[in-house]
This record gives C-alpha cells, structure tokens and sequence, in this order.
C-alpha cells in the first residue's frame, strides 16, 4: 500500500492543488494530513484526493467545527481531531500534528506504532527510532522553506519517498 502524507498547507491554494495533483498520479490509496488546513475553504480542494484522506487538526487551525462540516461533505475525507490511530497497509500509524513536543516524544518512545507521522516544524524528516519510523513530510506551503514537499509512505518496504512540489 502506498500513503500520502502531507501537513502544513497553510491555506496555499496552489500549493494543495500541486498536492493533490501530485498524489493523484502517484495513485496513492491513502492520504494522511498532520494539520495545519487553516481555514475551511482549503477542504474542497482536498476532496479532489482519488484517494481517502484522513487529518488531523494542527495548532493553527481556525474554526475547529467549521473544518470538520467541510469535511463531512465529503464521503472520503474524514477528520479524526487532535490525534489518529490509524490501521493500513499492515502497519500501525500515530498520526498528530506535533506541536506538543512531549506527547509527539512518548508516541514515537512507547513504540507503540510501526510509524508516527507529524508536522508542525515545516522541516522534512525521516528516520528511524527505536524501531519506529517518524516521518515529518515538511510543508507542503513552503512558506518557510522555499522547499513545498510531501510524501509517500510505501507500507511494504517501510520506506518512504520525499517529493519536492
């Protein structure tokens, strides 16, 4: 199974229409968002996934009810909160935005996911602790970086590969 994953689309329209783009060619079968939407107007655009998509909310997200009946409209997209558990591919997956440093530490030190996936710093990494695969796809905005990235999260190697929009 192949995984999306993005965070931090920062209300870039353009940026979330490469995404999608980019994610529907790939033919993912499943998008993971780490937050960071902003405004609810940026959810139409996500529905255009071929794929479902499962998020969660981040530490800048606007209108936290708003978000979540713009995602309703939509049969594939679901919004799961502060935090999902989610179950793909064989593998377990934490999914969280990552703004709370210390939570983000305890989910990747408890092992109890194959892979925890975040945001928040705008910064990609990948890596391997403890046995856990933490993955940050970076911002798929590039407001900080320069850098618009995503990612695809092949659950039969354990790999994952990094896009640069």
């Amino acid at each position: 199974m192949r995984i999306g994953i993005l965070s931090d689309t920062h209300d870039y329209l353009d940026m979330v229409d490469a995404a999608v783009g980019h994610l529907n060619r790939e033919g993912v079968d499943l998008v993971l968002h780490a937050g960071d939407y902003i405004s609810p107007f940026v959810v139409p655009r996500l529905a255009n996934l071929r794929s479902p998509l499962i998020g969660v909310l981040g530490n800048n997200d606007g209108d936290h009810h708003l978000l979540a009946a713009r995602f309703a409209e939509h049969d594939h997209l679901s919004l799961r909160g502060a935090f999902a558990a989610v179950t793909a591919g064989g593998m377990t997956i934490g999914l969280l935005h990552g703004d709370d440093r210390e939570l983000l530490q305890a989910l990747i030190g408890r092992k109890a996911f194959d892979a925890v996936v975040h945001g928040h710093t705008h910064q990609v990494g990948v890596r391997k602790l403890g046995g856990t695969l933490v993955v940050n796809p970076g911002e798929t905005c590039g407001y900080l970086t320069g850098r618009p990235s995503i990612a695809v999260l092949d659950t039969v190697a354990r790999d994952v590969e990094l896009l640069f929009l």
